[in-house]
């Protein structure tokens, strides 16, 4: 993806560098992102699905760091591909009569703190509808890439656009319905649930 000339969001809390050390993971919203970027390359899925749970990234230390060219890099890219969800998500919520309240995200390395509690790297990406902000330890990535191969901007840009999916369904309503009514089923069918809402993020 050529992103040269694309404005960098604003919206963006950068707290790489400032938290405990941790290892980069992957909850369910994850596994199913990985396993359909890698179907979408070619792959197998299923073998995503038995061993995606072993991504792990470098441990980050507590305080300030110094990043690379190559670490800037991709989170200049990844502010970029925020900026884009905005514009697009602006216009749909516009031609419906809508007004779009886009999420803040948090960047973080090792461990923060969230309006959902304590924030740690080895859930991966996620979205907090408490604070309406998506969260990401830049490690993610990397330990896609090494893990199990699902490389390049196209796979890291599905993963953020995922998770502004869920901003999405938290403004329309469709995230505390599901969740109450996860609330009040059986934890089998809370699971489909929330594979369902994953699979509607994702679209």
């Amino acid at each position: 993806m050529n992103l040269d000339g694309r404005r960098e969001s604003t919206n963006v809390d950068d707290r790489r560098g400032m938290g405990r050390g941790a290892k980069a993971g992957v909850g369910l919203g994850g596994t199913i992102v990985i396993a359909l970027i890698v179907m979408l390359l070619g792959g197998d899925p299923s073998s995503v699905l038995e061993g995606v749970s072993s991504i792990q990234g470098t441990e980050q230390t507590e305080g300030h760091v110094g990043f690379s060219a190559e670490e800037q890099e991709l989170a200049s890219f990844t502010k970029k591909v925020l900026a884009g969800t905005e514009d697009v998500w602006t216009a749909i919520f516009a031609k419906y009569g809508y007004e779009y309240d886009p999420p803040k995200m948090v960047l973080y390395s090792g461990s923060t703190t969230s309006g959902c509690g304590a924030a740690n790297s080895s859930v991966g990406p996620f979205y907090c509808s408490a604070d309406q902000s998506v969260y990401i330890d830049l490690s993610f990535f990397t330990s896609m890439k090494r893990q199990i191969g699902a490389d390049g901007d196209l796979a890291y840009a599905y993963v953020i656009a995922h998770e502004v999916g869920h901003h999405v369904q938290y403004l329309l309503g469709t995230l505390g319905q599901a969740h109450q009514k996860m609330n009040r089923v059986s934890k089998t069918e809370a699971n489909a649930i929330s594979v369902r809402l994953e699979l509607q993020a994702d679209y």
